[in-house]
């Protein structure tokens, strides 16, 4: 069971580093440098500062979990602190995703629906992994 959790958070980190590559396109498809050019040049500045942030953030989450899986689940209260930072980023960018983003403006067609649906899913995985391994860390 052990092995087969440690795959799994091998797999999540995969999955991360995934949308961090992936991620690298998304200025170029929303036209961030057109829109951010009618914005003050600190709210530019601030915006790409997040942005790098995020992507950082989640770089380092998936190279943590495909390096360092087997530390991420041993029970160690810095296991749990860890998993349970990440659980509850994953959580929070979900409840993002449906709490606070507002639908109106959303691409319509296939595609991004199902492009979405790619992330949602990406999103509530690495949840559950990260929430699954916080429990068997706590308990």
């Amino acid at each position: 069971m052990e092995k087969t959790l440690q795959e799994v958070v091998k797999l999540a980190g995969v999955g991360q580093l995934l949308l961090a590559t992936v991620s690298l396109i998304v200025p170029k498809v929303f036209k961030w440098p057109q829109e951010l050019s009618k914005v003050q040049p600190m709210i530019k500045k601030l915006f790409w500062v997040y942005a790098v942030y995020i992507l950082v953030i989640n770089s380092s989450f998936g190279l943590l979990s495909v390096t360092m899986s087997g530390q991420l689940i041993n029970a160690t209260p810095l296991a749990c602190a860890v998993t349970g930072f990440i659980a509850v980023y994953w959580i929070s960018r979900l409840a993002i995703q449906f709490l606070y983003f507002d639908r109106t403006n959303f691409p319509k067609g296939v595609w991004p629906l199902i492009k979405e649906m790619v992330l949602v899913t990406a999103f509530v995985f690495f949840s559950i992994v990260y929430s699954y391994s916080f429990y068997l860390n706590f308990k």
